[in-house]
This record gives structure tokens, sequence and C-alpha cells, in this order.
């Protein structure tokens, strides 16, 4: 992999992320809303709205507002929310460890099953299992995640009662048994201290929202997993090395799946950033306390600075995972080592 390839990537993915910070904030500006009466209240008085704008610097043009947005940027301030008047960042850092552990489960769960499954597909082409994990991908992909989540909700809490209906953990546990904060992670902080009793009951609330995440990557991994699979083993290396009677175990692991896999590492990624972004609908249904829920509320209290810091976090994610992924692509595929 060259220098100049890196240093090229490094760069667009700046470009993207410098774009959206200026799209997102001269947006924001543009809305129908006062700032200064959100924070201030409907009850302020025009003397009190005046003050609160020269404090917030909304008096100045727009194009000094935004130098100093991103200077406060530049020093990992996120700003202040207009209604509960908490730093944003202090909220992130309480919401982000939650969607990040919902979002990594659903993910390790999509690739367990998705790879296995189509690798599975892919070697048994157009046999009953192929046509059947095919409709079954098709389906996975094309579910809208509100209903998947009201139908898991109402089969396994309201008919079944085999898993609890929302939240992280019981009322009752968080009294009983409280989990001492470390990573934000609560399975990670139960289990470093023990406290195996809350680690059930949070791991009992984690199902029914990972199980509704999942399906969406999980799908589009066994879909592309498979037809990578297909792919390759139609390769004329696997056709002369299945011609001259090696194993169909050998052909599939040491020569088709080496070149299969690489598509699947790039859908992968994109599919976790696309979670992390996504996950709004799943917080919100689940009252999961995470940041798609965050800034839903954020949404509909028209609250600019925890919507501004959300779009930035989920951008940075996005663009920093699609940015590892060009790097291993580049490391694992000789023909993108070097810069065109």
């Amino acid at each position: 992999m060259s220098a100049r390839y890196l240093v090229r990537r490094l760069a667009t993915s700046l470009l993207v992320l410098a774009g959206v910070i200026a799209l997102t904030f001269f947006a924001t500006r543009m809305l129908p809303t006062d700032p200064a009466q959100l924070y201030a209240g409907r009850r302020a008085r025009p003397e009190q709205l005046a003050a609160i704008r020269s404090q917030l610097g909304l008096d100045q043009p727009l194009p000094v507002q935004f130098a100093h947005y991103v200077n406060d940027l530049a020093r990992g301030d996120l700003g202040q929310s207009f209604i509960t008047k908490r730093s944003v960042r202090s909220d992130l850092g309480l919401f982000l460890p939650a969607t990040l552990e919902l979002v990594v489960c659903g993910f390790f769960l999509a690739l367990v099953a998705g790879i296995p499954l189509g690798i599975l597909a892919g070697a048994r082409e157009r046999s009953r299992f192929d046509r059947g994990a095919g409709a079954a991908a098709v389906i996975g992909a094309a579910a809208p995640v509100f209903a998947l989540a009201l139908l898991a909700q109402q089969v396994f809490f309201s008919t079944l009662h085999w898993l609890p209906l929302n939240g992280r953990m019981d009322a009752a546990i968080v009294i009983a048994h409280p989990v001492t904060p470390i990573t934000g992670f609560l399975l990670v902080d139960a289990a470093v201290s023990g406290n195996w009793v809350a680690w059930r009951d949070a791991a009992a609330h984690l199902v029914l929202p990972v199980f509704v995440i999942a399906i969406y990557p999980l799908a589009v991994i066994l879909r592309m997993t498979r037809n990578s699979v297909v792919e390759a083993l139609h390769e004329p290396h696997i056709v002369v090395a299945r011609a001259k009677g090696m194993p169909e175990r050998i052909v599939l692991s040491r020569h088709a799946l080496r070149n299969a896999l690489l598509p699947v590492l790039t859908i992968a990624g994109l599919t976790f950033a696309y979670a992390i972004t996504g996950t709004v609908f799943v917080e919100v249904l689940f009252r999961w306390p995470g940041m798609g829920k965050y800034v839903a509320d954020a949404i509909l209290a028209r609250d600019l600075p925890p919507i501004l810091a959300v779009t930035l976090v989920s951008t940075a994610i996005f663009v920093g995972v699609t940015f590892f992924l060009d790097i291993a692509r580049a490391l694992l595929d000789p023909r993108t080592r070097t810069a065109r």
C-alpha cells in the first residue's frame, strides 16, 4: 500500500467530515425556530432573549458563528442543550456506550450467523437450503425495523412472557444490585464487578433489541457471502483444483473463502456503520437510553446542539469505519496497493 493512497483516503475522509460539519450547521441555522426562545423558555421577556442571543453569539453574522462553532469543536466542546441546560458532551458520554453496546452485540450476532449460513448456501448452490436462505435474506432486508420490533415485543413479552419489554435493566435490579459505572457497557461493568444478578438482567434486556437490530445486517451479510462464495467457486483455478480431485472441503476453505470474504469485509463494515446511525426506531420502541433516543427527543424538542452533536458523532463513526475498511482492503488486495 502506497503512502499516496493512504494520504488520499485520509484527505477524502476529512473532507467528508468537514462538509457534514458545515452542512449541518448552516442547515440548522435556516430552520424556522429561535434558539434563544428555546433556551430561555416561552415566557422569556424581550430583554432576556436579547441577552441570551448575545451570550450564545446568535447576534453575530453566520460566518462568525460558524467559526466559533468550529473552534469549540476543536476544543471538544459540543455545546449545551437548550432544553436540559446540560453539556452535550457529558450526555453523549452516557448515551453513546448504550448505543455501542446494542450495535456491537447485534453486529456480532449478524456476523456469527450470516457468514456461516452464507458459506453453506454458496457451497450448496441452487439447493433447497440455498433457496430458503435467499428467501429469508430478502425478507430480513426488506422487513421494516419498527414492525419487527413490535412483533418481537408482542411474541416474546406479551404472549410468551420470556423477555422484558424495554429499558436496559429492571428498576428493582437497579436499586437492589446497582452496577458501578466503569465503561458504560452494562455487560462489561457488571462482569468486571462480579455483579452477576445485574449481568443476567442486562443480558435479558438486550436480547430483543439486539435481535431486531441484527436482522438487516445479517440478511445483507448472508446474501453477500453466498454470492461471493458462488463467484469464487466458479473461478478457473477452483475448477482446475476440483478437476484434480481435491476434496471439496479443502477447495472451499483454502482457495475459495480467501477471495470470497474480501467483499464481505466491506459490506460488513458498512452495515456496522449504518447500524450506528439507524438505531433510532429500535431505541425509541424499546426505550433504550442510547444516542438514537437522545437525538429523537432532541428533534421533537427542536434542541439544536444535541442534533448537531449526534450527527457529527455518527458521521465520524461512519467515516472512520469506511476509512479503515479501505486500508484493510488495500492490505488484503494487491490490486489496490498502488494509488491510481
